[in-house]
């Protein structure tokens, strides 16, 4: 087709790479030995002009193996830096700026399709106390611990667990109401009581981390913004802890 078109415009004709990578069985001498992969190719079709009755054309054919290499790293190195610029580097879960980002559109998208949005604020109880008492390495294996389990609870990709801070996370549940949320959150307690990691500076009668949650919700009828709702999940994160901690407390305007 692209000969028939060179020669039918009179005018160069240029495969596509991404149509046609390899179209001719061209081979480096090791790739041959090795693997058998054709020589990455870039084909182009050139009208030439000659003196013969008929008409005629050049095809040349470039080996372009090692910019389509090049070009496969730095699309997997973007990705590499993409995902450590979004990950937190202890847990491996979503960091602070992964959060950030996450929760504008994921209001926004609420916003548009006028629906419901929960967050979770959650602080694992005592956490100074136990990096005082068993030092940071046991408290940096606490934190990975804890959020294995938190993650564990989530199955639906919009939802969303990150690293917000130190020793506290968040949740983001998208098109989920208070009932369901708080669900969620009181399965997420459970998941880490019954881990029962050894606290023995915890005031918890069972001397294991626990973990307080906040939880909040926007709605149709009140349009949040985001800090409003970050503000409403951490007084209800607050209150939970004068509580006793251990538990979650659901903010009390929702």
């Amino acid at each position: 087709m692209a000969i028939h078109q060179a020669l039918r415009d009179n005018f160069p004709s240029l495969l596509s790479q991404t149509l046609n990578k390899a179209p001719f069985p061209l081979y480096s001498q090791s790739a041959k030995e090795n693997d058998g992969q054709r020589l990455q190719q870039a084909v182009a079709v050139i009208p030439i002009e000659t003196d013969a009755p008929t008409r005629q054309c050049l095809i040349q054919i470039t080996d372009v193996s090692i910019a389509v290499a090049r070009e496969r790293l730095l699309r997997e190195q973007a990705l590499v830096l993409r995902s450590q610029t979004f990950s937190d580097g202890l847990t491996g879960i979503a960091n602070r700026r992964h959060f950030d980002v996450n929760i504008e559109k994921e209001l926004r998208r609420a916003k548009r399709t006028n629906g419901a949005m929960s967050l979770l604020m959650i602080d694992i109880d005592y956490f100074k106390a136990y990096n005082d008492h068993y030092g940071h390495q046991r408290g940096d294996d606490c934190l990975i611990q804890v959020a294995a389990a938190l993650s564990s609870v989530l199955h639906r990709p919009a939802d969303l667990v990150a690293r917000y801070g130190g020793e506290e996370f968040a949740v983001i549940l998208p098109e989920n109401r208070a009932d369901s949320a708080c669900l969620i959150a009181e399965t997420m307690r459970q998941k880490v009581e019954a881990m029962a990691i050894e606290h023995e500076q915890s005031k918890n009668p069972a001397k294991i981390v626990t973990v307080s949650i906040g939880v909040a919700m926007r709605i149709p009828e009140h349009h949040l913004e985001t800090s409003q709702l970050i503000g409403a999940a951490d007084r209800a994160l607050y209150e939970a802890k004068r509580l006793g901690r251990n538990q979650i407390v659901l903010h009390g305007e929702q």
